[in-house]
């Protein structure tokens, strides 16, 4: 029997059974670990520098540039492909663009010069652009205010956990059948998931759409007005910072365990799966932690915010440690800090959806998982030019507290429930 998940003023949204309701999140989640297994190959396959870096004749500028080229693309067709969601669905964006990553991501494994592996990052970015405007456009009319949090920090988790599995994966995958192999056994072998995909997933949006406007009371936000306010610029400076260093951990953790605590490739996939692994727990245990706080009758923004920015100030305490203690115990600093960050994780996209609640979700999305995504291109990008300047990762390290102390600042000042856009 169908059930309802209530809004806060007690309309239903989403006439779907919970069973069914769990299962599409819990594809949504596999999906998303999957668009994160084809980003972490290429970093992975970038510290094998007896392989992969000496067929390509690669230097470390040109280890930067391959490693943000994938985020020129996604960065940039974020509110695109927030527009094609919200015109066409969840359903069929998706499908189109999975398609398009995995026949890519399988494709490099034909690769034999830089500009046509530079090119195929591009078109990576390209089908991977609809995952998280899709996904949190379904979660938006699919989960209430009180569950939207955990719902968040499950996907956002899984978003920590494909990487920790996919380094993982990969690092086994390249040291028994070769970089080639890698491509090929994850870009084909994600096809797989289309299938349940394609058999649950409902093309249902208009009616989940009209459920929620009527849920809030009819009432529409515009387009105009949201990019008017001063806490979608807040945001987009926020999420800018949070993922800057998600960014780095995603590009350069695994050179960066290597180089700078002489481990081998095997135990810096390890470290670097470690330490995104501890981030999805924290994200998880933290969007529950929050939905708690507001189903006891909390401010929403208030616990919303007060988890974004412990998670800002503990990912910068455990970097600072890092700097500050012996190799043996500065590794284990680098992954509690990234743990720490995951308090950030659920609650600062669901606080976005919180302060802005009639606008198009997929558009909105779009805008700030554009800010996501662009630390993409000059996280790795800066810090391949600070590495090759100052000779080690401490200019690097400096460049990430900077932007975590950034975005404590904007959720501290500006992203305030006063600065909000109203419906007119």
């Amino acid at each position: 029997m169908a059930t309802s998940t209530l809004a806060p003023t007690g309309q239903p949204i989403g006439a779907i059974s919970e069973g069914r309701r769990w299962t599409i999140l819990t594809l949504l989640c596999i999906g998303f670990m999957i668009a994160y297994f084809d980003r972490v190959t290429l970093s992975v396959a970038l510290a094998d520098k007896d392989g992969f870096l000496s067929f390509f004749k690669l230097s470390n500028q040109d280890r930067g540039l391959l490693n943000s080229a994938f985020f020129w693309s996604y960065a940039l067709l974020q509110i695109p492909a927030g527009w094609l969601v919200d015109r066409y669905g969840v359903k069929w964006t998706y499908t189109i663009g999975f398609l398009l990553w995995s026949i890519t991501s399988a494709a490099t494994a034909w690769v034999s010069g830089f500009e046509v592996l530079f090119l195929l990052r591009i078109l990576l970015g390209v089908g991977e652009s609809v995952v998280t405007p899709a996904a949190m456009r379904w979660i938006r009319f699919n989960f209430d205010e009180r569950r939207r949090g955990t719902a968040v920090g499950i996907l956002m988790a899984a978003a920590k956990v494909g990487p920790a599995l996919g380094s993982f994966l990969a690092v086994k995958l390249l040291g028994s059948v070769g970089w080639q192999m890698m491509f090929l056994t994850i870009g084909l072998g994600s096809m797989l998931w289309l299938v349940p995909w394609l058999f649950l997933m409902s093309n249902d949006d208009r009616a989940r759409e009209k459920e929620a406007k009527q849920a809030a009371g009819g009432k529409d936000i515009s387009f105009g007005t949201v990019m008017a306010s001063p806490v979608i610029w807040g945001t987009i400076v926020g999420t800018f910072c949070y993922q800057y260093f998600v960014y780095f951990a995603l590009t350069w953790m695994p050179a960066y365990f290597k180089e700078s605590f002489k481990m081998s490739l095997n135990d810096s996939g390890v470290f670097t799966a470690a330490s995104f692994m501890c981030m999805a727990v924290v994200a998880t245990l933290a969007g529950f932690a929050a939905d708690a706080m507001i189903g006891k009758g909390y401010d929403a923004v208030t616990v919303r915010k007060s988890f974004t920015v412990a998670g800002f100030l503990t990912a910068g305490a455990g970097l600072v440690a890092a700097l500050n203690t012996p190799p043996e115990i500065a590794m284990w600093m680098v992954i509690a800090s990234l743990g720490g960050l995951g308090l950030t994780t659920a609650n600062y996209w669901a606080l976005t959806q919180t302060l802005i609640p009639g606008a198009a979700v997929g558009r909105i999305v779009g805008v700030q998982n554009c800010a996501a995504n662009v630390p993409g291109i000059v996280a790795p990008i800066l810090t391949g030019w600070l590495i090759q300047t100052t000779g080690g990762y401490q200019g690097a390290i400096m460049a990430v507290l900077f932007f975590l102390g950034l975005g404590v600042t904007m959720y501290l000042t500006v992203i305030q429930r006063k600065y909000a856009p109203k419906a007119v």
